[in-house]
């Protein structure tokens, strides 16, 4: 498959004080490929959102450097980030706080078309007609304002809006997470229809694993700012390496009751280390079961242990 997007050496940090810096992001390489869903787990405060805002362009990575098919993105040169705004787009994790409540749906969809000049005012009305329809609202909806919608509604119109300037990238920022449970499956099978349809490539951030296992073709789990393991998604379900991920996947709930009560939960132990400042060695160290003296001085690289299955971890190859 053809490499879309990569990050090579990504980190993001975030000055707190004078002589303090808050690692939000740490040397994070990895490529995501066209035409697929690469889904990014880990626990809140990971630096998952962080990491799809440096992608889309939203921050500015404090080191590394951001390529789309091939070629340098440089963000704080405002004629590249605008043409990469129009290959990239994001749908927000909160539908109400996302969408400006003094302009109408329809002067919100449009509002890309109209900034990266893309067809007449005729057309673009069209077209948000049309955007609408594809997300399953109506077009008479293009003239009401947000707050007369629901907030499953409200996230269709997110959607709509990604679509306008018709990207080929798209970063869902934990787009279910404010949703009730049955609006959150409309949600995600519209967004695989729209991929399966328009070739859409994802980076999907979630809490929920059995939805990313469900809409993804990899994943990436990330811990303290970390990319600690990445595989194909059937891959890091049924031979998860690191012992972060093994615990992550020991706290999904399992629908039959006597497999429930039989299963293993992995409850970790520790302090989770702070991001302001952070020690050397292995960021998992503190919490980790397998943790050896080599762990709290030396950071482990991510290494493919098993084919396209990459692991930061000294002992998962003895797993």
């Amino acid at each position: 498959m053809e490499k879309l997007v990569t990050l090579e050496h990504i980190s993001k940090h975030f000055h707190v004080g004078s002589h303090k810096k808050l690692v939000a992001v740490n040397n994070v390489t990895m490529d995501i490929y066209q035409g697929e869903t690469l889904g990014v787990v880990g626990e809140s405060g990971c630096g998952k959102s962080t990491l799809g805002r440096v992608v889309m362009g939203i921050y500015q990575p404090s080191e590394g450097k951001l390529l789309y098919r091939g070629k340098p993105v440089h963000i704080s040169h405002t004629k590249d980030r605008f043409e990469y705004a129009k290959r990239a787009q994001i749908i927000f994790q909160d539908p109400y706080a996302s969408l400006d409540p003094r302009m109408t749906v329809g002067t919100i969809i449009a509002e890309g078309m109209e900034i990266h000049n893309m067809y007449d005012r005729q057309k673009r009305q069209q077209r948000v007609y049309e955007l609408l329809e594809t997300v399953g609202l109506n077009r008479e909806h293009a003239n009401r304002f947000p707050h007369e919608f629901s907030g499953g509604q409200r996230q269709r119109i997110g959607i709509a809006r990604a679509l306008a300037i018709e990207p080929e990238f798209i970063v869902c920022d934990e787009p279910i997470s404010a949703l009730d449970v049955s609006i959150q499956s409309q949600i995600i099978n519209l967004l695989k229809e729209l991929q399966e349809k328009h070739g859409f490539t994802y980076m999907f951030i979630a809490h929920d694993l059995n939805i990313v296992k469900y809409i993804s073709d990899r994943i990436a789990v990330m811990y303290l700012g970390n990319l600690v393991e990445l595989a194909d998604s059937d891959e890091i379900y049924e031979h998860t390496l690191h012992p972060y991920s093994k615990a992550l996947l020991s706290a999904v709930p399992i629908p039959d009751p006597d497999q429930e009560a039989q299963k293993k939960l992995q409850v970790l132990s520790g302090d989770v280390p702070s991001p302001i400042n952070p020690k050397p060695g292995c960021p998992f160290a503190s919490r980790c079961p397998l943790v050896k003296d080599v762990c709290r001085s030396q950071a482990p690289e991510l290494k493919e242990i098993r084919p396209n299955h990459f692991v930061a971890c000294h002992f998962a190859e003895s797993e």
